[in-house]
C-alpha cells in the first residue's frame, strides 16, 4: 500500500511538474513570473468571478520595521529605526486573446523614521516595474515525452524577473526596491519540459526616487540560458551566456566595457538519501576600459534533511568571487556580479558577489506547515586583500573608502550569526522576524579607524515584517 501510494505521489508529481525538479539549496529558488501573490481571479474565491480563467491579479503589501546598530554601510555610526513600505498590483490578460498576453505590475516604494537620506535601495515612488506584451504558441514546439507542451514565447516591454540560482539576475526581493530592465526575452520551452532556452536582450532602468525610472542608455545585458531536466531525478544542467556591453558617457566615467561570463549551474538529489547538492562556476572575460577582464566567481552547496516531522536540513556552502589584484596593471580581477541579489549572501544586505571568501553553515527547520525556521553562521574574507570591499562606507552615496591597494589593511572581514523565522497566520499574512550578529574583522578595523578615527567591534541587525496579499 505505501510503495502504492509513493507512486501516485510521483505521478501526480509528474503531471503537475514534468520533468522539473526545484534545487534543494538555501535561497536560490527564484521568483516565479507572474509573481507569487499573484492569482487567477476564478480562484479567489468571489463568486461572480469563478469562471473568469483568463485574468490574474494580485495586490500584496509589505511592511518592515529595522533596528540597525552600527551599520557597516554607513561611513557613520548611528542606530537607525527604518520603517519600510512597499506595495504592489498586478494584472495580466492570458489565454482570451490567444496568442497575444499582457500584463502590469505597479509598485510603490518608500522609508520612513531614518536618520539617513533616502536613496533608491527604499525609496523608488509608484513605479510600473512590469509592463509588456507576449506572444505565446502553447505547443509550437510540440511536445516532450511526457506530453508536457513545449511552447514559444517572445515578450517585449519592461520586466522584473529572476533566473538561475539568482546570483547574477535576480530583482532583490528582500530589498525595498526592485531590479527593473527593457527591452526583449525570449522562450522556448517551459519549466516542465526535458529541456528549455531563455533569450535575453535588454537595458536596465536607472531608479529614481521620485520620478519614472529611465532607460539606462549605455548598457545592454544579453543572455543565452539552456536548461537540461533529462535527467533531472540525478542532476539538472543549466549551461548559460551573459554579457554586459557598456558604452562610454559622462555618466560612468568614460569606461567602456564589454563582459562575457560563460558559466555553467548544476544540481540535484542523490536518490531517496536526503542528500542535494548545488554548484555554479562562472568565468568572465573581455574589456573594462583600458584593462582586460579576467575574473571567475564559483558557488558550491552540500546539504541533508533528515527524515523526521520537522524536515531538519543542515547545509554547509562555499563561494568564491574574485578581486582586483593591483588597479594599475593591464587586467581586471574583479568579478562582475550583473544584476544579481546580495541576500543571502550575509542577511544583514553587507556583501555581495564581489570580491569574496564566504563559506558557511546552516540548519533549516520546518515544525509545522505555516511555520519555517533557520539559522547559519558565515565568516568572510576579501579575495584579494588590494580590492574593495563593496559595501563598506557606501550607502547611500560612495565615498571611495572601501578599499585599500597596499593591502596592508588584512583581508578578514568578519564572522556573522543569523537567526529568521517565518510563520504563515493565514494563507493571506505572512510575519517575519529576523537576527543578525555581526563580529567585524581587521579589515572592516583599519579601513574605518582610517575613514572615521574609530571602528565598531560589532554590528546587530534586527527586522520584523509581514506581508499581506490581499487574494488567497
Amino acid at each position: 500500500m505505501e510503495a502504492r501510494k509513493k507512486e501516485l505521489a510521483k505521478e501526480e508529481y509528474v503531471k503537475k511538474y514534468g520533468y522539473y525538479l526545484e534545487a534543494g539549496s538555501y535561497g536560490t529558488k527564484r521568483l516565479t513570473t507572474p509573481p507569487p501573490y499573484i492569482r487567477n481571479l476564478s480562484k479567489t474565491g468571489i463568486e461572480e468571478f469563478k469562471d473568469v480563467t483568463w485574468l490574474d491579479v494580485g495586490l500584496n503589501f509589505r511592511f518592515r520595521y529595522e533596528y540597525r546598530d552600527g551599520d557597516i554601510r554607513r561611513s557613520t555610526a548611528l542606530v537607525d529605526n527604518p520603517l519600510l513600505f512597499k506595495t504592489r498590483a498586478y494584472l495580466g490578460v492570458k489565454e482570451i486573446f490567444d496568442p497575444f498576453r499582457f500584463a502590469v505590475e505597479l509598485q510603490d516604494s518608500r522609508r520612513y523614521n531614518s536618520h539617513f537620506p533616502t536613496d533608491v535601495r527604499d525609496v523608488n515612488e509608484f513605479e510600473i516595474i512590469a509592463g509588456y506584451g507576449e506572444l505565446y504558441f502553447k505547443d509550437a514546439l510540440g511536445t516532450d515525452d511526457l506530453g508536457n507542451a513545449r511552447p514559444f514565447s517572445f515578450k517585449m516591454g519592461r520586466f522584473n524577473f529572476e533566473f538561475l540560482d539568482r546570483r547574477l539576475i535576480g530583482n532583490n526581493e528582500w530589498r525595498n526596491t526592485t531590479n527593473t530592465f527593457q527591452g526583449f526575452q525570449a522562450m522556448l520551452g517551459q519549466d516542465k519540459n526535458d529541456w528549455q532556452v531563455d533569450l535575453l536582450a535588454l537595458q536596465p532602468l536607472e531608479r529614481l526616487k521620485y520620478d519614472f525610472d529611465e532607460v539606462v542608455d549605455e548598457q545592454w545585458l544579453s543572455a543565452v540560458m539552456g536548461h537540461w531536466r533529462k535527467w533531472s531525478e540525478i542532476i539538472t544542467l543549466e549551461p548559460y551566456y551573459l554579457q554586459l556591453k557598456q558604452t562610454a558617457s559622462a555618466n560612468n566615467n568614460f569606461l567602456d566595457r564589454e563582459i562575457h561570463a560563460v558559466a555553467l549551474r548544476g544540481y540535484g538529489w542523490v536518490g531517496e538519501s536526503g542528500v542535494n547538492y548545488d554548484f555554479n562556476g562562472i568565468y568572465q572575460f573581455g574589456t573594462s576600459g583600458t584593462q582586460n577582464q579576467d575574473a571567475y566567481g564559483f558557488t558550491a552547496e552540500i546539504g541533508y534533511t533528515f527524515s523526521h516531522p520537522w524536515k531538519p536540513r543542515f547545509s554547509a556552502s562555499y563561494g568564491y568571487a574574485s578581486g582586483d589584484k593591483d588597479p594599475n596593471d593591464k587586467h581586471n580581477e574583479r568579478f562582475e556580479r550583473f544584476f544579481g541579489f546580495a541576500r543571502p549572501w550575509s542577511a544583514d544586505d553587507y556583501v555581495v558577489f564581489e570580491n569574496i571568501i564566504a563559506p558557511k553553515i546552516r540548519l533549516e527547520l520546518e515544525p509545522s506547515k505555516n511555520f519555517r525556521l533557520d539559522t547559519g553562521y558565515s565568516f568572510f574574507w576579501l579575495a584579494s586583500d588590494t580590492d574593495r570591499f563593496n559595501n563598506l562606507n557606501t550607502v547611500p552615496d560612495p565615498t571611495g573608502l572601501n578599499r585599500d591597494k597596499t593591502g596592508k589593511s588584512g583581508d578578514f572581514i568578519g564572522h556573522s550569526f543569523d537567526i529568521r523565522a517565518r510563520y504563515k497566520i493565514d494563507p493571506r499574512v505572512e510575519t517575519i522576524l529576523g537576527y543578525s550578529h555581526f563580529t567585524t574583522g581587521e579589515f572592516v578595523r583599519n579601513i574605518q579607524n582610517k575613514s572615521q578615527g574609530h571602528h565598531t567591534d560589532d554590528t546587530n541587525f534586527f527586522y520584523v515584517e509581514v506581508n499581506i496579499n490581499a487574494f488567497q
